[in-house]
């Protein structure tokens, strides 16, 4: 089952590829210098009917022309032998696919998972093995703990992502007090977005209550069970009027299609004023869920809304007579 914090502990490479080249160096691997960063799709099924998901996909473009590399970045809760031939697979599948080097990173957030992980794993009978997967991992042991404010301000990504790798760790509340303190610095729509980030990847409950105790919430994760959105349900349990549940219908409306466009925002994604007009006028919650979604993996603002058909209007004319 993917759960928030398994999901936070990826996407975040998704939606902050700046925090690419310093975890890289925490494992002694070099990336090209200069690249863009594209979100590939991470479906690796195949024809036969087995369905194969990579948690995150990224492919490092050179820009001066060289031959890109891939990430294949998957988070790891426990450890899980049967997991070792999914890896071999994925990397297998991506670099006969894309026609280029393929590398496997492993995200963990405990020590025995972590040490497990580093493999290496040998693949095949005991006489003859032909197959090796040696995954990069990342995890307590060397993701470095980041307990100033000042140092936690230079990068708000490593630092979120230290809070969460780290959420087991003697040191998290000091690691979490950092990361308060930096984005009291912060702009509004920054410290709601690492708020809740940091909230739906930590799975310690003490960590989880001191963070919940330092942050003001906003609503950037739907569904994913934070505090904003349970002060949200019991509010309505409490049989407030319908007036007030509809004006919170609407404010839950344009707070998602603000959502959108940040999230557009801060992947540096161009937007024009007629996309920019499309999610703002838009009324419908599922839709804007799926443009939300759409936006994390999006390489170009246009893609969240590939293969929709506008619905046709109420007194358009039929065929009918």
């Amino acid at each position: 089952m993917v759960t928030s914090r398994h999901e936070t502990a990826h996407r975040i490479f998704q939606e902050r590829p700046a925090l690419l080249a310093p975890t890289f160096r925490l494992l002694g691997v070099s990336l090209p210098e200069d690249s863009s960063v594209e979100v590939l799709t991470p479906d690796a099924t195949e024809l036969k009917p087995i369905e194969r998901r990579i948690d995150t996909v990224l492919r490092l473009r050179p820009r001066d022309g060289g031959k890109p590399t891939l990430l294949a970045i998957e988070a790891q809760s426990r450890c899980d032998p049967d997991k070792v031939e999914s890896w071999a697979y994925y990397l297998g599948y991506l670099m006969a696919k894309e026609d280029c080097f393929a590398l496997l990173v492993v995200v963990c957030q405990d020590k025995k998972t972590a040490e497990w992980a580093m493999g290496p794993f040998h693949l095949g009978p005991d006489d003859w093995q032909p197959l090796t997967v040696r995954p990069l991992v990342l995890g307590p042991g060397n993701v470095p703990v980041i307990i100033d404010p000042e140092e936690a301000a230079q990068d708000l990504a490593m630092a979120a992502f230290t809070a969460v790798t780290h959420g087991k760790s003697p040191d998290n509340t000091a690691i979490l007090e950092a990361l308060a303190h930096a984005l009291g610095r912060a702009d509004s729509d920054t410290l709601k977005y690492y708020a809740e980030l940091v909230e739906s990847g930590l799975g310690e409950p003490r960590a989880l209550k001191t963070w919940r105790a330092l942050m003001q919430n906003g609503s950037y994760f739907p569904g994913r069970g934070t505090l904003v959105e349970e002060t949200f349900l019991e509010g309505q349990a409490s049989g407030e009027a319908k007036g007030k549940a509809a004006g919170l219908a609407e404010g839950q409306v344009k707070e998602r299609a603000r959502s959108v466009l940040l999230t557009l925002k801060m992947r540096d994604l161009p937007v024009s004023d007629a996309q920019r007009t499309r999610v703002t006028s838009c009324t419908d919650l599922d839709t804007l869920d799926l443009w939300l979604e759409r936006a994390f993996r999006a390489t170009e603002a246009e893609q969240l809304f590939d293969d929709e058909t506008p619905a046709a209007p109420d007194d358009a004319p039929t065929d009918r007579p």
